[in-house]
């Protein structure tokens, strides 16, 4: 299946990148094929700092399809290391912020591939804490009690 074969999920006329994605916006296209569109990002937090995006609407990781997650991330598993090369990094991060309260700007799935140096003090402290005795416990088991695989 082609992605212009998604009924339904096309375009929001109203998305960014759904005008990025139809030619509406300019960008600076880093791949391009029939499901994904990668694109350097406008407001970058490292050069070379790449936006990776689905050619069909989906706001958020849960929404999206697995098979056109899997798109994505097979193109930004592929581009990563090529970014890094080009930029001469030292690593990468790839994330996918879920919802405003995560930091997602814009309400299409969308994965960030950013180049990292040692000692470039992006994310410099990770906000890691500890779980009280039996918390940890008490929050798997209601994860695991609403667990639902399958769509």
């Amino acid at each position: 299946m082609q992605a212009a074969e998604w009924a339904g999920n096309m375009a929001d006329n109203g998305c960014i990148f759904c005008r990025i994605v139809a030619g509406e916006i300019p960008c600076v296209k880093i791949y391009d094929d029939s499901w994904v569109l990668a694109f350097l990002d406008i407001s970058p937090v490292s050069d070379g700092h790449t936006l990776v995006v689905p050619k069909v609407h989906f706001a958020t990781l849960d929404q999206c399809p697995t098979d056109v997650v899997s798109r994505i991330a097979d193109c930004a598993s592929k581009i990563a290391p090529v970014i890094v090369t080009a930029v001469d990094a030292d690593g990468y991060n790839v994330l996918c912020n879920n919802g405003s309260a995560a930091g997602q700007a814009v309400d299409h799935i969308h994965f960030h591939v950013i180049p990292r140096w040692r000692g470039d003090k992006v994310f410099a402290r990770w906000p890691a804490g500890k779980y009280e005795p039996g918390r940890a416990e008490e929050i798997a088991d209601r994860i695991r009690e609403n667990l639902r695989f399958g769509r």
